[in-house]
């Protein structure tokens, strides 16, 4: 697929553009509205392609709950596994989509290779994450950062509550949730392992207040985010910050989304994948 197309998807998806303005400009890349809207079904997720760890999946216990957030309640998904013992902890942060079958996957996914996983919605104060994706997108230049910083902070208190938990936690986000993996280091000197999955970094300034260890996975083609990584690195550096930064070459923003179309990169995928759980079970149990 044309690069233009896909930069024009990732705009819309990251930046105030209404479906009116990206539809119209991408009729005027593709030549018609018929290939404008071929174009969109090979762009946007289908969630009906989410579960590749089934709700019902016989070694885990999966459950709705809620912990108190800054000012409000927050809405959380949870997956664990079932054997009894004592488990590392991973939150799982989202996209700018909010909280949906596919994060909910990613968390059983954890939770199959032996954490217990929980995804917060960073949408809660507003009732939760609605089921229209530009809805939910809308909702987003609404949050809170303070709060939502507290939000997010609470749910390793909650995790280090739980009866299965060993006290020790983690986390993974995707593009918003990636950048706000990289705050929570910040934040967080209790985090032993952080990994962003293409998310924008933080002030370089406050980078040495990091203690986690940092796995960074970036896609090749994501100029816009790719941007700040070489202040990242040297602030990473100077610091003396244990961390850990891929480039997958050739592959798109939201590689990792097996929901996301034309953008999921299935051997990308697999590998941060594997580098992703190799660092929580160095680091968590």
């Amino acid at each position: 697929m044309d690069q233009k197309i896909i930069n024009l998807y990732d705009e819309y998806t990251h930046k105030p553009l209404s479906r009116n303005q990206f539809m119209a400009r991408l009729v005027k890349l593709t030549g018609s509205a018929a290939m404008a809207m071929s174009a969109l079904s090979l762009l946007e997720v289908n969630y009906a392609q989410a579960a590749t760890v089934s709700e019902q999946d016989e070694d885990l216990v999966t459950e709705d709950i809620n912990y108190p957030g800054d000012g409000s309640s927050m809405k959380a998904y949870l997956a664990r596994p079932k054997a009894p013992g004592k488990y590392g902890s991973v939150v799982v942060i989202h996209e700018n989509r909010g909280l949906n079958p596919h994060i909910k996957d990613i968390t059983r996914r954890i939770a199959k290779a032996g954490f217990i996983a929980l995804a917060p919605d960073a949408l809660s104060p507003f009732g939760g994450t609605p089921e229209n994706v530009d809805e939910a997108r809308a909702l987003f230049s609404k949050i809170e950062a303070p709060k939502n910083i507290n939000n997010f902070l609470n749910a390793f208190d909650y995790l280090k509550s739980r009866p299965e938990s060993n006290g020790k936690t983690g986390c993974v986000g995707f593009c918003w949730g990636g950048a706000l993996v990289n705050r929570l280091a910040v934040n967080s000197p209790s985090i032993l392992a952080a990994v962003a999955y293409y998310g924008g970094q933080p002030p370089a300034a406050d980078v040495s207040k990091i203690k986690a260890k940092m796995l960074l996975h970036y896609a090749g083609l994501d100029t816009r985010v790719n941007a700040g990584i070489p202040e990242y690195e040297a602030a990473l550096k100077a610091a003396g910050i244990n961390h850990q930064i891929y480039i997958y070459e050739g592959v798109q923003h939201a590689f990792n989304n097996d929901t996301g179309g034309e953008r999921y990169n299935p051997e990308a995928a697999k590998l941060a994948w594997v580098r992703t759980i190799d660092l929580f079970k160095s680091t968590l149990r």
